[in-house]
């Protein structure tokens, strides 16, 4: 797409700082980074969402490639993986490298902590009934 921000990344219209790439996907640093090293991955050809990627087994090694190195070979113990998708309308997936208690990720951490801690928003066996039936494959 002509107005797509991670095309013209693609593209080398607009300049990143790519850590890794290969005919298919590129993975570069987010310049809104939640922790040092934050990275997205995508794919070069254009889709909105990332289950529209056709090459989604290809799409997960590259991944996993980008995941392995940040933990084998850089030493961090955990890297988070998030897939908003709403923010740039091209398939993206957010690598956060992290060894806990860095910076203002730790802090949003806590904050999905306490959401998921949070009693009033526990599933009521009549509610998980209800949902799990509308939801259902």
């Amino acid at each position: 797409m002509d107005d797509c921000i991670f095309c013209k990344i693609v593209k080398g219209e607009i300049p990143s700082y790519k850590i890794y790439e290969d005919d298919e996907f590129l993975a570069f640093l987010d310049i809104s980074k939640f922790t040092r090293g934050h990275t997205l991955v995508i794919p070069k050809k254009h889709y909105r969402f990332v289950w529209d990627v056709e090459n989604i087994q290809g799409y997960a090694k590259a991944v996993k490639k980008v995941c392995e190195h940040f933990s084998k070979d850089l030493g961090y113990k955990y890297v988070d993986t998030l897939s908003f998708g709403r923010m740039v309308p091209h398939a993206h997936i957010h690598l956060v490298p992290h060894n806990n208690g860095e910076g203002g990720w730790e802090e949003a951490l806590t904050s999905i902590g306490k959401m998921q801690l949070d009693e009033t928003r526990r599933l009521t066996p009549q509610e998980g009934e209800r949902v799990a039936k509308e939801f259902k494959l």
